[in-house]
């Protein structure tokens, strides 16, 4: 085991932000099913101390019931807290002091996050830069050149890292000598498109941060990308569409 395994190995979270990861790893839950729940249960402590009587009782899938009943939702979570320390990524749920309070505001906000970079800056003022994959040579321009002057004043540029709009809008923050966030349709662990990798590693070198809600691993799928929208617009106080 390296130095740096074993240090993260050696951090423990706690039992709290265990289960908010859980609930967000349990099959057939979702944020909106999630957070009634922890509502109706007056906590998501007591959540995980229902039977499963009292939790298909809520209304919750046998599927799901079963899952957090059985222990097997929590026992998921401590096995992906430990993949994204190995990734050298936080996980922030959603009871969390570090949770963005402006992303809360949201109808159905993530139960956990999971941070490459300086977390802070995702409660810092941010405008949402978003637009077409496929821009014109002006498009790319304008995004670039939007994106630096916002960011030079002291804005965080938030997107999506996506090919066209979103790439250059991070390198016009990056160039502004700003700072950026990336919010991904994948693991934390799964840069796309890959040859924007350079691009990461840059926004959390330059003081900015990679975000995502799925689990650790989770591969570039189309419907994915919509879902992580709620995120860049909840994470900024305005979006600037290219």
């Amino acid at each position: 085991m390296t130095n740096s395994a074993a240090v993260s190995r050696s951090i423990q979270p706690d039992i709290v932000a265990l289960q908010w990861l859980a609930l967000s790893l349990t099959p057939g839950m979702g944020p909106i099913r999630g957070h009634r729940l922890v509502q109706n249960f007056g906590g998501v402590e007591r959540v995980f101390q229902a039977s499963l009587t009292e939790l298909e009782a809520a209304g919750l899938q046998a599927v799901s019931a079963q899952s957090i009943a059985l222990g097997k939702s929590y026992s998921a979570a401590e096995e992906e807290f430990m993949k994204a320390r190995d990734v050298g990524a936080e996980i922030i749920p959603f009871q969390d002091a570090r949770y963005p309070d402006l992303l809360k505001q949201i109808y159905d906000p993530p139960l956990a996050l999971y941070v490459r970079g300086d977390f802070s800056i995702l409660s810092s003022s941010g405008i949402g830069v978003v637009g077409t994959r496929h821009p014109t040579p002006y498009g790319m321009g304008m995004a670039e050149r939007l994106s630096n002057d916002l960011a030079s004043r002291g804005l965080v540029i938030v997107s999506g890292m996506a090919r066209g709009v979103d790439t250059h809008a991070h390198r016009g923050a990056l160039n502004g000598k700003g700072r950026t966030v990336a919010v991904w349709g994948t693991g934390i662990d799964v840069p796309y498109p890959r040859d924007n990798r350079r691009i990461a590693e840059a926004i959390v070198d330059a003081g900015g941060a990679l975000v995502s809600e799925f689990a650790i691993g989770t591969f570039a799928a189309p419907q994915n990308f919509p879902i992580r929208n709620r995120i860049i617009s909840g994470l900024s106080l305005g979006v600037l569409v290219v």
